[in-house]
């Protein structure tokens, strides 16, 4: 499911920012959707504090975090590797490593 989101932002970033939302956000660079990715995760706080709207605003979130990647030129592929490397290692560990 998420491979196919990657894919269609992908797509979507040669498309006319008029006709997509996805190539407007690209469109407009990486700054403004950082600042969209912040918005979005304000709107998951409020909603996981108040217990209401989590599953659409977490949607919303990872949604806004593949575009922001996409803006950045990082490689959702190269952060799921990432991920993978951690996967037998506690956080703990992880974090004294990165010093």
């Amino acid at each position: 499911m998420i491979d196919d989101l990657v894919k269609t932002i992908r797509n979507r970033k040669n498309s006319s920012p008029d006709k997509s939302y996805t190539s407007s956000l690209l469109s407009d660079g990486l700054s403004k959707c950082i600042d969209k990715l912040e918005e979005e995760f304000g709107e998951l706080k409020e909603a996981l504090n108040a217990k209401n709207n989590e599953v659409h605003e977490a949607a919303d979130l990872i949604y806004h975090l593949l575009v922001v990647l996409e803006a950045a030129d990082v490689k959702f592929e190269d952060v799921l590797n990432e991920l993978e490397k951690r996967k037998n290692q506690s956080g703990i560990e992880e974090k004294k490593n990165r010093k």
